[in-house]
């Protein structure tokens, strides 16, 4: 019998880089929150230490780092050393209408808005 293992944000970049959409990006980045939100304190470090591998799209790339950093700092943590240089060079809002993005530029947690991405906090409360 094969012992349960939650994904780390390594094993999430290989995830994003084979999907072919971004719902399905976004899909498989709310299992890789769930399953973080349910991992012990002490086991979550583990979880975002391995640089991921590119997932062929610099958005997503900054993303991880951003993610990395903003859950490292929920659980009184600092970011992993890899995260710290990733930046995007042009805004991205994900989630693009009109109320997401004015949302998203009030809101967006310090990780994201510091690399480029504007995210509502609601997108990430899977955590």
């Amino acid at each position: 019998m094969t012992e349960y293992r939650a994904m780390t944000l390594a094993g999430l970049a290989g995830h994003l880089r084979r999907a072919d959409d971004d719902r399905l990006r976004w899909r498989l980045v709310a299992e890789f929150l769930e399953e973080y939100r349910h991992e012990p304190l002490g086991e979550r470090v583990g979880l975002l230490a391995d640089e991921p591998r590119s997932t062929s799209d610099p958005r997503w790339d900054v993303l991880l780092a951003a993610l990395a950093e903003h859950l490292a700092a929920r659980d009184d943590r600092g970011a992993p050393v890899w995260a710290q240089s990733r930046h995007l060079r042009q805004f991205w809002f994900p989630f693009d209408t009109w109320a997401a993005r004015a949302d998203a530029l009030v809101h967006s947690p310090a990780a994201f808005r510091k690399r480029g991405i504007f995210v509502a906090p609601q997108e990430l409360e899977v955590a």
